[in-house]
């Protein structure tokens, strides 16, 4: 059929149609059976790109440019203004529409769609879709009844943490994986997050992601455990680099018990010099200093970057671990003495996991 005859039928027959295969999902049913389930979004790039389902595939019905325009005519002309601007850019692309499922539909048992609230948008897609012969639900409230299910999640369930702590160079991440390695349950939240947490914390790492993204992510990684089991996580601030930790899950974790592990210093000065000693990353530690310059002192901050250009690195390491032990402690003094466990020369990952284990299960 040709692409005009095609946009002429889908007018005339959308609202007709669109109630005869209009069959929903709830989120929920999707998340408990998440490997089933390959998931459209038929939100515009820029949308899906500000944060998205992870795994799910973006086929967008309206261009960011497009989306803009059928905006406008809603909120200035008339949502029936919009609704006949939407079908005549829709309408005439609908083969592309088409195409574009094909390589994805096989993957999966069952396919859902959704946009932002469940709208127009998806109704649209979901019609095209079953009356081609590929069944597709929508997903019943869209991506905001994702977004909804995390803050649900977070406040209904009884989640319990355990909290590793200690100075820069302690080894937080070897230790974690280990933990998760011995069949623990280990949410990496700087893994996520794409950042080490601290000014230097980008350094090495890919772009961060958008808070959103990183919310969805997080979710994505707790749905994946049993949330009756205790989770291990790194003691944190609750911003990650530009990336913030919802408040129902940093007040849970505050309120967890912190597992502190001192290491000797020249261990930790070793470990934060393997972090941070490759060349090309010289001009961003320099950037990193500029950004407790004011902190450290002008003093401290001179002599940090005379060191890195003289390639004394552990000169430098060794000033911002004065820093951020300092910075570390009070963190710490803030913690309820009565949920900390310190844990004394933590100096190897293999010996500090057997104690930390030993010591959560006598703990309980």
């Amino acid at each position: 059929m040709e692409a005009k005859k095609l946009a002429s039928f889908f007018v005339l027959g959308y609202s007709y149609l669109r109630g005869v295969m209009n069959e929903t999902v709830e989120i929920r049913e999707i998340l408990s059976e998440r490997d089933h389930w390959l998931i459209l979004d038929v939100r515009s790039p820029g949308e899906f790109h500000a944060g998205h389902i992870p795994g799910a595939v973006n086929l967008p019905l309206f261009t960011d440019e497009e989306r803009a325009v059928v905006g406008t005519l809603y909120k200035q002309v008339s949502p029936e203004a919009a609704m006949k601007e939407g079908l005549k850019i829709a309408g005439s692309r609908l083969h592309i529409y088409l195409e574009m499922i094909a390589p994805f539909k096989e993957k999966k048992d069952k396919i859902a769609l959704h946009c932002w609230r469940g709208g127009k948008r998806s109704e649209a897609m979901q019609w095209l879709y079953n009356f081609s012969g590929i069944e597709v639900y929508r997903i019943q409230g869209g991506y905001k009844s994702y977004r909804q299910s995390f803050i649900s999640f977070l406040t209904e369930n009884d989640l319990k943490f355990n909290v590793l702590g200690g100075c820069t160079g302690s080894g937080k991440t070897e230790i974690l994986a280990e933990i998760a390695r011995r069949g623990h349950q280990v949410v990496d939240l700087e893994k996520i997050a794409r950042h080490k947490g601290s000014a230097f914390g980008s350094i090495g790492e890919s772009a961060q992601p958008t808070n959103e993204q990183f919310e969805n992510d997080l979710f994505e990684a707790f749905l994946s455990l049993d949330i009756s089991r205790p989770i291990w996580v790194e003691n944190e601030s609750r911003n990650i680099g530009k990336v913030y930790m919802p408040e129902a899950l940093w007040t849970r974790i505050r309120n967890s018990m912190l597992y502190n592990i001192e290491v000797d210093s020249e261990i930790r000065l070793e470990r934060a010099m393997s972090y941070y000693s490759r060349p090309a990353d010289v001009e961003i530690l320099k950037q990193s200093f500029l950004k407790i310059k004011k902190r450290l002192g002008g003093l401290e901050y001179q002599n940090a970057i005379k060191a890195i250009d003289e390639d004394d690195l552990r000169t430098a390491a060794s000033i911002a671990l004065k820093y951020y032990d300092k910075s570390y402690t009070f963190q710490l003094q803030q913690w309820p003495a009565e949920r900390v466990i310190n844990l004394e020369h933590c100096n190897t990952v293999d010996e500090t996991v057997d104690r930390l284990l030993l010591t959560e299960l006598i703990s309980c």
